[in-house]
């Protein structure tokens, strides 16, 4: 019993390099985080900026990691994980420096273009799967999807505050600043592998097998609508916030904090009974339908400072639900021999759904306001909760 106790824990040096790891994805994900509270607000002032123009320079990020994510996962395979981790992170770190400089909205889409195209996330998630054993694998992904939570409700709440007293550039120079320190700790502690284990990295011979798994396309599809709704999301709710509560920009730390730490806490007892009482379809749904109601009363009662606050407790307790399950759904999901692949799919179906909600998302403000865009999140959170209750009746329907 103790032996087994001992080869499921992280050796010393496991747990090193997931802590490295998971310090990357740490610093390239709060630059990334940063804006998404302020970049509504402050994009305004920018040259050329309409609706539009800001939803597509949120969303573009989206769309060059959603095309680079297996690219780069290809190619770690032949020159080594590091490299490429190093060259992304030099890619977001130039983004982020011309985005910084841009006084107009273009520049600024360019600058999250290039920023995107540092698509390092399935690369730094082989990477954890070369440093450790199969049997301390899951707690290994446990670290990093820790960190990539915390992450978000730290960027969320940091954004305004660096930009209160830096402005949207103050943002992109601090997020320079963090892809810097990432190349630095790529270098210093990332291994160099040139071998890999087989299903850890992306296989194009195993890409039918995963787009045609059902289970893996239902999984594909729930993250792409999620950050489509959550980036269409932010370029609405920081005009609500500020109409309701007049907290502009810079100043909306102070709703965002308590918002935060109250998902935090609430969000627990639903992955507890998620994970350890095998409640995890129930869960999910309640999380979509949590999804849809934070959105329904934003619509209908966005006028409203109570309706607001409740409105977004409601959301990110059901963002931080769905953003636990999901990978340890997939995880589940994927064939032994396509691990690799099938989380490259799911990474790019999460960051072509930011590019979806961003560019879509600019358009519906652009032709309606807030009212047009939050009809527009909320019709894709109906059809994603309609999907998964008919795939949940059309399993059951043979048992029953």
């Amino acid at each position: 019993m103790s032996r087994n106790r001992n080869q499921a824990s992280l050796s010393a040096t496991e747990f090193r390099s997931t802590a490295a790891i998971a310090a990357i994805y740490m610093s390239r994900l709060l630059g990334l985080f940063m804006i998404y509270p302020v970049f509504a607000h402050f994009a305004g002032g920018l040259r050329g900026a309409t609706p539009t123009t800001i939803g597509l320079a949120l969303g573009v990020y989206g769309l060059t990691q959603g095309l680079l994510q297996i690219p780069f996962g290809l190619l770690s395979d032949r020159v080594g994980r590091r490299r490429m981790v190093v060259f992304g992170l030099a890619m977001f770190c130039l983004g982020s420096i011309v985005a910084a400089l841009s006084s107009a909205i273009w520049g600024v889409l360019i600058g999250r273009a290039l920023q995107g195209a540092g698509a390092i996330g399935s690369v730094l998630l082989a990477s954890v799967a070369d440093v450790t054993r199969a049997e301390t694998r899951t707690r290994a992904m446990a670290i990093v999807g820790v960190s990539i939570g915390f992450s978000f409700m730290v960027a969320v709440v940091l954004g305004p505050l660096v930009a209160y007293f830096g402005g949207l550039s103050g943002i992109f120079w601090l997020t320079a600043a963090l892809a810097l320190v990432g190349i630095g700790i790529a270098a210093a502690v990332l291994p160099s592998r040139e071998t890999h284990e087989a299903g850890v990295g992306i296989a194009p011979t195993r890409f039918r097998q995963v787009l045609t798994d059902r289970r893996l396309l239902e999984l594909d599809f729930a993250i792409f609508i999620l950050h489509a709704t959550m980036t269409a999301l932010f370029l609405a709710v920081p005009g609500i916030v500020a109409r309701t509560m007049g907290l502009h920009g810079g100043s909306a730390w102070v709703l965002y904090l308590p918002v935060l730490a109250a998902a935090a806490v609430l969000m627990v007892p639903f992955v507890i009974a998620a994970e350890k009482h095998g409640r995890m379809t129930q869960m999910r749904l309640l999380a979509i339908a949590g999804i849809g109601g934070s959105e329904l009363l934003l619509l209908v009662l966005g006028g409203s400072a109570v309706a607001v606050v409740a409105g977004l407790v409601l959301f990110f307790t059901a963002f931080t639900v769905l953003e636990a399950l999901l990978p340890s759904l997939l995880t589940k999901a994927a064939p032994a021999s396509a691990k690799g692949t099938a989380s490259g799919i799911y990474s790019s179906s999460q960051f072509i759904g930011i590019f979806v909600g961003g560019s879509l998302g600019g358009m519906a403000m652009q032709q309606g306001g807030p009212g047009a865009l939050l009809a527009f999140v909320l019709a894709l959170t109906v059809v994603w909760g309609a999907s998964q209750t008919v795939r949940r009746r059309a399993a059951e329907g043979p048992a029953g």
